[in-house]
């Protein structure tokens, strides 16, 4: 296993994404759950945030406190799946700055198409999670990284809830820098992109679309 991919194999991850995977799972639950999951790779994935103290009162005493130094980082959501992982971890950094990527899947050639690009400033001195439930072909991923590297990002990670080999292996080969944290490693894409044996579109099971 790469020093740089990280699965998060809790039993909590686990059975909630079990119940994700069933066809008979709804929408509203789909999306409560994906929420529920991404603040567990989102504990995971800020494990190594820069850390300073200060100097503060409890209600006994003055102590030097533990706090996250640096600037905020910034999470980056690859659209319009992404969104589903962003509220959770909102939740737990909600002074993360937020920024999208707009990519959609060409269903003939699978390439990635870029429709919309908004990300926070100063990127080289930001941690930037980027986020997109599956890692399938892992084209879109490389695109999307490809554009925050341009915008100057160092510090860049990957947050998937599934993850393919064979999008593994393109992610890796294309920036072997970013570390990938995911709930799952399937087997293998089938003749249309899709992960096996999956959940299904993550965006379409999010959003009630087909």
């Amino acid at each position: 296993m790469s020093p740089h991919l990280t699965i998060v194999d809790h039993p909590l991850v686990q059975h909630k994404l079990s119940i994700m995977r069933k066809i008979s799972t709804s929408t509203a639950e789909f999306r409560r759950l994906l929420r529920e999951i991404s603040q567990f790779l989102a504990y995971e994935i800020t494990r190594h945030l820069p850390m300073t103290t200060q100097t503060i009162e409890t209600p006994i005493q003055s102590m030097d406190a533990p706090f996250i130094d640096g600037k905020k980082l910034a999470l980056i959501s690859i659209l319009r799946a992404g969104n589903g992982l962003l509220d959770g971890i909102l939740e737990l950094v909600p002074s993360a700055r937020v920024g999208f990527v707009g990519l959609y899947r060409n269903e003939e050639t699978l390439e990635p198409v870029q429709y919309y690009y908004k990300v926070p400033d100063e990127l080289d001195q930001r941690m930037v999670i980027a986020v997109d439930p599956m890692l399938a072909t892992g084209n879109s991923a490389v695109a999307a990284i490809d554009l925050l590297k341009e915008s100057g990002a160092t510090n860049i990670q990957f947050l998937c809830l599934l993850a393919a080999p064979e999008g593994i292996a393109h992610l890796q080969e294309a920036h072997p820098d970013v570390p990938i944290v995911t709930a799952a490693i399937d087997s293998h894409l089938n003749d249309h992109g899709y992960i096996v044996p999956g959940l299904g579109d993550a965006g379409d099971r999010m959003f009630g679309t087909k």
